[in-house]
């Protein structure tokens, strides 16, 4: 499915980032993101900010060239023809990079992979379904006979919520409605397989999303992005409980009670040691695991989670804490800096597209914003000093833990930096002769 965390480092062939430098013995998916540009049918969104910036300069530039033509063709003053044409070569590079991030994308992010060959490029969205369900199938049905670990990533649900023909008008609740019911359905099949190799008692299964729902995607009068019920925020907040609470259901019969409502803050990052412990390794001891093992909770050996702490970044910068409180059982949540919505009441960042994690989109709070999540789970009521016996108290608690946390913390260079983000032809996976990419292996194999 969706890995989204790039391919290449310094050249078109180092795979540096691939999934199969990291871990996995197998790949097929998407190696970026999904984006509307795959589709073509909405507005952009991959790089609608730096298409805005390139367009800007590339207008300043092209005003500035024939501003010095003028003045020099009437001697309104000196100035060489070489800065001309320098100026000229800057312009027709900014327009080239408007136009690059503009109409190419589709053919250079909407790609599909397997392992370290491309199969499509662009990807055909409306075979993609059959195509991940299939080689999740088949991976299954290919390892029945010993231990594996299949990690499927959907596209769905995810804008601009590719759904077949088949799902299109099933729901109430428009596209979205119809693409969670796809997304569902896909889920069965997988389920179906496992029971049907006989593999259910013996495969643990656990089913999660990546973030709360993306509030500002909209067609029209159409809400895109999911719905978060009576959690504030969403998608890309780093703090607000709508981007952090999401699903987490577990299935394994005959080891866990079906049934189970446990009500404990967990991690995604929680998966990681407990993969490791189902397959009876031993996590890293050299450095300091933010995740825990998920078995004892899941078992009842251990009636509450381990994390006493949670840190909630935006990007890199630290948002929220979250203070599980051991003895009174009280969760705590401090905001350190939180979204400026648009408009102010409105619980997202509509007129930016999505909220940012710094700079002028974001207030900053010295003391923080104080919520008591066990009672005010919608963070609808802040807490003060004069509210709250405790204030000082946990608040001073929760700095103590942000201040040894950091302690643990090992710079690494900023993979989110203005020039990783900026295409590099170099970098570029094609399938064919570069700047002509293109291939549908998939179409053929059929």
């Amino acid at each position: 499915g969706k890995w989204h965390m790039g391919v290449n480092c310094k050249t078109r062939h180092d795979h540096c980032h691939h999934p199969l430098n990291h871990g996995f013995d197998y790949f097929y998916g998407m190696p970026f993101t999904l984006v509307n540009e795959c589709q073509g049918t909405d507005d952009p969104e991959l790089a609608k900010s730096l298409q805005d910036t390139y367009w800007f300069y590339t207008q300043m530039i092209i005003l500035a060239v024939f501003t010095l033509v003028i003045g020099k063709l009437a001697n309104l003053f000196p100035v060489k023809w070489k800065i001309i044409i320098s100026l000229a070569i800057c312009g027709l590079l900014h327009f080239i990079s408007w136009f690059s991030s503009y109409g190419f994308t589709k053919y250079w992010n909407c790609i599909l992979m397997r392992n370290h060959d491309i199969t499509e490029q662009p990807m055909n969205l409306q075979k993609t379904t059959s195509n991940m369900l299939k080689e999740a199938v088949t991976f299954i049905e290919r390892n029945k006979h010993r231990p594996f670990l299949l990690f499927v990533s959907l596209l769905h649900v995810h804008t601009p919520l590719i759904t077949t023909e088949k799902f299109q008008g099933r729901s109430r609740h428009g596209l979205y409605g119809d693409n969670v019911e796809e997304m569902d359905w896909m889920v069965g099949r997988l389920l179906d397989v496992i029971d049907k190799e006989d593999l259910k008692n013996t495969t643990f299964i656990y089913f999660a999303s990546d973030h709360g729902g993306f509030l500002e995607a909209h067609r029209g009068n159409s809400q895109l992005g999911g719905w978060n019920g009576i959690y504030k925020g969403g998608k890309g907040m780093g703090g607000w409980e709508g981007g952090i609470r999401v699903p987490g259901i577990v299935r394994w019969p005959g080891v866990l009670p079906a049934g189970t409502v446990i009500d404990e803050p967990t991690s995604l990052m929680d998966i990681y040691p407990t993969v490791v412990q189902l397959a009876g390794g031993a996590v890293p001891q050299d450095r300091v695991m933010d995740g825990h093992t998920l078995l004892p909770l899941l078992q009842g050996t251990e009636q509450h989670s381990r994390h006493e702490f949670l840190f909630h970044y935006c990007g890199v910068f630290l948002h929220a804490v979250r203070w599980h409180q051991k003895d009174s059982g009280t969760v705590w949540k401090a905001h350190y800096a939180t979204p400026v919505f648009q408009p102010e009441a409105s619980g997202a960042c509509f007129t930016r597209g999505i909220c940012p994690c710094f700079g002028d989109g974001v207030t900053h709070h010295d003391p923080p914003l104080l919520f008591n999540l066990s009672q005010d789970p919608s963070e609808a009521n802040p807490l003060s000093a004069d509210t709250e016996p405790l204030f000082d108290t946990v608040v001073r608690r929760i700095r103590r833990a942000v201040e040894e946390h950091r302690k643990t913390l090992t710079p690494v260079p900023q993979q989110l930096s203005p020039y990783n983000n900026i295409w590099k032809p170099w970098l570029q996976p094609c399938c064919g002769t570069f700047p002509f990419c293109g291939c549908h292996e998939e179409n053929n194999k059929a």
